[in-house]
């Protein structure tokens, strides 16, 4: 006697839903970017630092006198610096600490084996400094037209590729220092290249304004390259191609360290 498979078998009810699975990768990395946008934003520290912090240093330069910022008009010379000041601040210090934090925590290592995968997760850590830039561009633009002043539009796009250039490279070396470093040394060392950059990398203060030495020095930084990459656009209306290629240069370097060092946990 043989056995034999029955020539009708009891149905099966389709899933009208269809099969449960991840969300398409776009809209994950948005649901994450939307995340991790709104910590930035409603982080108190963050805001001091992305926010307020240049916003003092804006109005601090265009009503006083000192220290001198070099030939043209104050406020022309000082929004494109303070503007270059906001780009550090989010993509550089606000990135280091809380990936740093979320490194120590296993935030990331359990994000990088979920669907969102460690691609999405970076990609979504990359379009929340683009988002925060962007309401730092808003309010301290506006805050600068206030005060009077009169930027070059034929400069905006110009501004714009220094603008994407800048974060590039600060969330990479961001990536880099939170990738190889405890979080508690992260914390110390990223306030205080913020600081160290403020006062002696060209920021707010032109290179050309510096003493010679320092203000060389000041112009192969990151710092000093995106300064004046805004200052020559967003002042004078042109393209700065020597900024642009420390800028250039220092993102793929930076990349390239942050490929090879990053750790996800610790």
């Amino acid at each position: 006697m043989t056995n034999r498979t029955p020539s009708s078998a009891a149905p099966v009810a389709a899933d009208p839903a269809g099969p449960i699975g991840p969300a398409p990768f776009a809209r994950r990395v948005l649901a994450q970017a939307r995340f991790e946008t709104s910590t930035l934003l409603r982080n108190g520290e963050q805001l001091l630092v992305a926010l307020i912090l240049p916003a003092l240093a804006l109005v601090g330069l265009a009503l006083s006198q000192a220290p001198s910022l070099g030939p043209g008009e104050r406020i022309d010379v000082a929004v494109p610096g303070v503007l270059a000041l906001a780009v550090l601040s989010t993509a550089f210090t606000g990135q280091a600490i809380s990936t740093g934090f979320d490194r120590r925590y296993g935030v990331l290592r359990l994000l990088g084996v979920s669907p969102l995968g460690r691609a999405g997760l970076l990609a979504g850590k990359g379009l929340a400094v683009l988002a925060v830039a962007v309401v730092q561009f808003v309010v301290l633009a506006g805050l600068g037209l206030a005060l009077g002043w009169r930027p070059s539009l034929i400069g905006l796009p110009v501004a714009t590729l220094f603008w994407l250039l800048g974060s590039w490279v600060f969330v990479a070396l961001a990536l880099l220092l939170a990738g190889a470093l405890r979080a508690e040394a992260v914390l110390a060392l990223a306030n205080l290249v913020w600081v160290l950059l403020l006062a002696l990398g060209g920021v707010l203060i032109p290179p050309q304004a510096m003493p010679a030495g320092l203000g060389t020095i000041a112009e192969l930084l990151p710092s000093g390259a995106l300064a004046d990459g805004l200052r020559g656009a967003l002042h004078l209306g042109h393209f700065d191609a020597g900024a642009a290629l420390v800028l250039l240069a220092w993102g793929l370097l930076g990349t390239a360290l942050a490929l090879r060092y990053f750790r996800w946990s610790d």
